[in-house]
């Protein structure tokens, strides 16, 4: 596990070495590469611009949600032009029916909230879907950005209290327990938005009434 955690950690300096000259688009990019293709530890990146440039965590918050929105497009064309057989390659057919009644019942929710959660979320099977079942391509944009602003918030947040170390940590944590920890943060998460979708109605009834 340490020689692991080493190769990451000089991965990460390799990585923000040869994006340095770039400035705050180095994090657009590495956020659009993740997205579309290459694995990348983004969280602990985000966590150490931040770190380095707390006056304007904001801007790289916003940036890096912006590249893994414009990155999601990369496999949502190819979920897109491949279809439900090129889902059907990489999913059982019952797996692939629970994604599929996901997306018809609430489609912004169905990919917003994935956005949200950490790895090993396997984000990607959800943009997949996305180009799958035929999300129009501003509403996919716009959740993929939601989603990864309120993650990259919370990894503003972490790293400006406890120092970028926690979001490497809390990675660890997760790899390690999996299903538990993203069960339990799917569903406050899930908690979270119906009760904002709750105050939102109950603000229109009110409105209606006066």
């Amino acid at each position: 596990m340490k020689k692991i955690l080493s190769l990451i950690a000089k991965y990460k300096t390799w990585l923000l070495a040869l994006l340095k000259p770039l400035g705050m688009g180095g994090i657009l990019c590495l956020a659009f590469a993740d997205a579309a293709a290459i694995p990348i530890p983004i969280d602990p990146i985000v966590a150490i611009y931040i770190w380095n440039d707390v006056k304007h965590f904001y801007l790289y918050v916003l940036l890096a949600a912006c590249g893994s929105a414009l990155g999601g497009l990369v496999p949502y064309g190819v979920g897109r032009a491949g279809g439900e057989a090129f889902l059907m390659k990489r999913i059982d057919r019952v797996k692939f029916e629970r994604l599929h009644h996901r997306f018809e019942r609430q489609e912004f929710l169905a990919l917003m909230i994935p956005s949200i959660l950490p790895p090993p979320t396997p984000w990607k099977l959800f943009v997949f879907g996305a180009g799958v079942f035929e999300m129009r391509v501003t509403k996919f944009l716009l959740a993929v950005f939601t989603g990864r602003t309120l993650r990259n918030l919370v990894t503003a947040w972490l790293t400006i209290k406890y120092g970028p170390r926690i979001v490497g940590v809390l990675h660890e944590l997760a790899a390690k327990h999996n299903n538990a920890l993203t069960a339990g943060l799917a569903a406050l998460v899930a908690l979270g938005v119906a009760w904002l979708l709750w105050l939102r109605r109950k603000k229109r009834k009110t409105v209606r009434v006066d």
